[in-house]
């Protein structure tokens, strides 16, 4: 696996992030056209085949985004119990989760005094990354 930095670090899953969002229109265009040309009596099935083509995309993003959200709690508890043994006290309650998300990929060394910068210049999740020396890769964000 190639060394993680600022520039490298986001992570795209093709099949979830171009292809499936690009069926899914692909379905509601083709179900909505045909909700229109449909006739009285295949009214009723094209209408539904229109709200599943809705439930899809509600399904899509709701799937990454209660992932992402149940990922950041956990990312939040981490970084606290770090915080906690390199300092004996927990996060500065000012911090916003993105810059909690942001300070995990900073080494142990640069970490306390980048929380007290993040607080102190409220710095934003970019501006933390960009700031840190020596990334701290993490290869396991969902």
């Amino acid at each position: 696996m190639p060394e993680q930095n600022f520039k490298n670090h986001g992570r795209y899953v093709p099949a979830y992030h171009f292809i499936a969002p690009t069926l899914i229109m692909a379905v509601t265009v083709v179900t909505v056209i045909n909700l229109f040309k449909s006739t009285k009596e295949g009214m009723w099935t094209a209408g539904m085949m229109v709200a599943i083509s809705l439930i899809l995309w509600i399904l899509w993003w709701y799937e990454r985004a209660f992932a992402l959200r149940a990922q950041d709690r956990a990312i939040r508890s981490e970084e606290n119990f770090r915080h906690f043994i390199l300092t004996g006290k927990p996060l500065d309650k000012q911090l916003q989760m993105g810059q909690i998300i942001a300070l995990r990929f900073a080494p142990d060394d640069e970490f306390v005094a980048l929380c007290q910068r993040a607080v102190n210049e409220q710095l934003t999740s970019k501006d933390i990354k960009q700031a840190i020396k020596n990334w701290r890769a993490d290869h396991h964000r969902a």
